[in-house]
């Protein structure tokens, strides 16, 4: 498995989504729910209209891990998610392949996608677990609470979260040589 990055640049993410919303609105809702819920993208494929339409959390059993897990949905993705589901019928997949009815596309179809995605803005190492690391990066970098995060992905060390969401030793270096005591 190839090593892959979250999308650090906010403004190359808010361009991707930007771009996704009006070409797009399936691909769009993908990337919103990967980066603001860092689910795993089999989970996100398995996601029915049914699983958010008037729900205030995502509730599921996560199929690498058997394990139980409520996300928050937040306003943003809110409402993102309304106006994409309002014409929709609860039973139907959100992230619907175009081939088949009622289908979800599949993991090698959303890992095309992103690395379009990727090509045509210029990133690098992108694939399926770009978005949750996306998620966990900008999270860090707003809050800086690594416990939190090290607990919402079941790491077992918060090195290893740390190394999950890309901050790498020269972001260490840059920090501990930019680091003073005085304000």
């Amino acid at each position: 498995m190839n090593y892959v990055e979250p999308i650090r640049d906010y403004n190359k993410l808010q361009d991707i989504l930007e771009y996704l919303k009006y070409e797009n609105k399936r691909n769009y809702i993908m990337v919103m729910i990967g980066c603001y819920t860092a689910l795993r993208i089999s989970d996100i494929l398995r996601l029915k209209v049914k699983d958010v339409k008037n729900k205030k959390n995502i509730t599921m059993r996560e199929q690498k891990t058997g394990k139980q897990k409520i996300i928050p949905i937040n306003a943003v993705l809110r409402k993102a998610l309304e106006g994409y589901i309002k014409d929709k019928k609860e039973y139907e997949y959100l992230i619907k392949s175009r081939e088949k009815e009622n289908k979800a596309i599949t993991r090698d179809t959303a890992y095309k996608i992103l690395k379009d995605i990727g090509e045509k803005f210029e990133l690098e190492n992108v694939g399926t677990h770009t978005l949750r690391k996306t998620f966990g990066y900008h999270f860090y970098q707003q809050t800086k609470n690594i416990v939190v995060l090290q607990e919402f992905y079941n790491h077992s060390d918060p090195s290893v979260t740390l190394k999950y969401i890309g901050i790498n030793q020269e972001a260490v270096n840059k920090a501990v040589l930019n680091f003073d005591y005085r304000e």
